[in-house]
């Protein structure tokens, strides 16, 4: 597998932090599990974090501290316990496409039409069940909508490749889009795509067709 787009310096500094949203952070862990660069890069930036909190003033804590803490855990509410009847993430999606690992956790809901050749199945995880996390499947040479983003657009390739303006992404790229582009991604004609889909925000379909499916669909 040769991944040619990466995680931006930006999102992998927030996901050391913590700082990504459940949807986006799952996505760039599924990309880290692909790419050793961004692997490697995140740990440099774990390293700087590292350093910069070894390096802080300690600063006293209060004689309540530890009371005031187990206080707030107790107020805490429990957490639900796992439905009996919740149908564990497929290993292996249609054609024998391997889910990638860091979503094997997750709960998948039932594939649903968005558009010509286009089907989506919502991720459901366990950390943030309100999260909007999409698994894409568009079968080849579709066009998917034009479209831009409220917000950074994440999308990684599990399977299949497109191409929009920007290049053409394969297995394990990392596709980071803003709130300023507008673009429609197209399946290559040899195969259908997988792709995993998150935003910071909600989609913003363009044209008649955009208009008209736009209240059907949860990106």
């Amino acid at each position: 597998m040769t991944i040619r787009h990466h995680a931006t310096d930006e999102t992998l500094m927030r996901h050391a932090a913590g700082q990504l949203p459940a949807g986006p952070g799952r996505i760039v862990a599924v990309h880290l599990a692909t790419c050793p660069a961004c692997r490697e890069r995140l740990a440099e930036f774990e390293a700087v974090g590292g350093a910069l909190v070894e390096s802080m003033e300690p600063v006293p804590m209060a004689p309540d501290a530890f009371a005031a803490a187990m206080r707030a855990i107790d107020a805490e509410p429990a957490a639900r316990p796992v439905r009996a009847d919740r149908a564990p993430a497929p290993a292996i999606l249609p054609g024998g496409i391997p889910l990638p690992a860091p979503l094997r956790d997750c709960e998948l809901g039932p594939w649903r039409w968005i558009g010509l050749g286009v089907r989506a199945r919502a991720v459901k995880l366990p950390e943030d069940p309100q999260a909007r996390l999409t698994l894409l499947r568009v079968g080849a040479g579709r066009k998917l909508p034009e479209h831009g983003h409220y917000g950074t657009e994440f999308t990684q390739v599990i399977s299949g490749s497109f191409s929009d303006d920007f290049g053409r992404y394969g297995p394990g790229d990392l596709s980071e889009m803003d709130h300023e582009i507008e673009h429609q991604p197209i399946v290559d004609s040899d195969g259908e795509c997988y792709c995993l889909a998150a935003l910071e925000g909600s989609m913003r379909l363009s044209g008649f067709f955009g208009r008209l499916v736009q209240p059907f669909v949860r990106l």
